[in-house]
């Protein structure tokens, strides 16, 4: 890049000043992360937009992690965005706003030019893609007071939660509330997600049409896009992107479950992706397949210090597998499909087939249902009329 280039990119890009931070620190934008060294203040040149920024505090031989600390960010262009270490918490806190003044001018003034690191241009595409339904009212609606998401804060919040094999084993890996400041973090709430009902209960109708809506979650994603979303198709899908970021970056326990959630609402639907809500479902299609894109490439994992894409989570046995199977069924048999719809579903099941060697032979209706023990997305048999319905 010429020099001159260079200085408009960091005159009219977003700063991140970060005081005082201890060497060994991890700090991350994106797709990108920095380990601190003995002169690191901060990242420049970042594009104007949505952002997530995460780090985590070392050990003194940089060996050893704290839990991730992660939050959102809407910068404007030249903005800068100060933080300051503090030893005592280990984490990032605001100034004052003449502090902040201060400092901001001093970076305008290029006075810590050379001790940011630039963001790397290159990498940029691939945040846009995880990213491009979070706006910032995404950001001000599902945030938790404070705006920091970290896994410290969701004692409460998972302890209660029926979870598979598998995410009792994301639970240990986490680490959750080991430390004394877990503590008192975890009686701050979480992020405010939209609450996702596992099973639709209605009274005054029949066992026959309770089984359908359960089976059939189109329904049941109408009433949420009317009554959470204002029927904005795009805030759902912003909501998707915020928790899976959270959850891949910012190693958010509570962000994954909202993240599966919302995947199991949607693939759920069989009505809505050939009449209803066509166009959603192929936004939301392009959405995961560049989700699972990014994370299942193993130097993406390795940058960000995460490991939770593993073999374990995405499994040839795991929820997404079954829902996948039984959603591209319909679809791809399916004599009407959208043609934007069908092309992305196929890359798709290709991307699962070719990075995870999934297979999605299909058997009968029966014999292709199969959900882990105590899986809470797994039908219920309730005795109705004498008959055994699905619930």
């Amino acid at each position: 890049m010429d020099p001159g280039t260079a200085l408009e990119l960091v005159k009219h890009g977003v700063t991140l000043l970060f005081l005082d931070v201890p060497q060994y620190t991890l700090v991350a934008v994106g797709t990108q992360m920095f380990s601190v060294g003995p002169t690191f203040k901060g990242i420049k040149m970042i594009p104007p937009g949505i952002h997530f920024v995460y780090y985590s505090s070392s050990s003194r031989d940089g060996k050893e992690f704290s839990p991730i600390i992660g939050f959102f960010i809407d910068a404007g262009p030249s903005e800068v965005i100060v933080r300051k270490w503090d030893q005592q918490d280990e984490r990032l806190i605001k100034l004052s706003e003449e502090e902040e003044e201060r400092y901001s001018q001093a970076v305008k003034n290029l006075e810590f030019d050379r001790q940011l690191g630039p963001y790397n241009l290159s990498h940029y595409e691939d945040w846009k893609r995880l990213s491009n339904f979070i706006t910032k009212s995404v950001i001000e609606r599902l945030e938790p007071i404070g705006g920091e998401i970290t896994v410290e804060c969701e004692n409460e919040i998972v302890r209660n939660t029926t979870k598979m094999p598998m995410e009792e084993a994301l639970d240990k890996q986490l680490k959750v509330g080991n430390s004394a400041t877990s503590v008192g973090k975890s009686r701050r709430k979480g992020c405010y997600y939209t609450s996702i009902p596992h099973v639709v209960k209605c009274k005054g109708i029949s066992g026959q049409e309770l089984t359908s809506l359960n089976l059939d979650k189109t329904h049941l994603l109408e009433t949420l896009l009317t009554k959470d979303y204002g029927d904005s198709e795009d805030l759902l899908l912003g909501e998707l992107q915020f928790a899976f970021i959270a959850f891949l970056m910012g190693q958010s326990l509570e962000a994954f479950l909202q993240w599966k959630s919302l995947v199991s609402l949607l693939f759920g639907c069989t009505e809505a992706p050939f009449r209803t809500r066509t166009h959603l479902f192929t936004k939301f299609i392009k959405v995961i397949y560049n989700q699972l894109k990014y994370g299942l490439q193993k130097d993406h994992m390795d940058e960000t210090g995460s490991a939770l894409l593993d073999d374990s989570w995405l499994s040839a046995d795991s929820f997404l597998h079954h829902l996948c199977k039984d959603f591209f069924s319909s679809l791809l048999d399916g004599s009407v499909v959208d043609g934007d719809l069908l092309n992305w579903t196929r890359k798709f099941k290709e991307l699962l087939e070719r990075n995870l060697g999934w297979e999605f032979q299909q058997g009968s209706a029966v014999d292709g249902i199969y959900f882990e023990e105590n899986d809470e997305y797994a039908p219920v048999v309730e005795m109705l009329d004498d008959e055994a319905q699905v619930v």
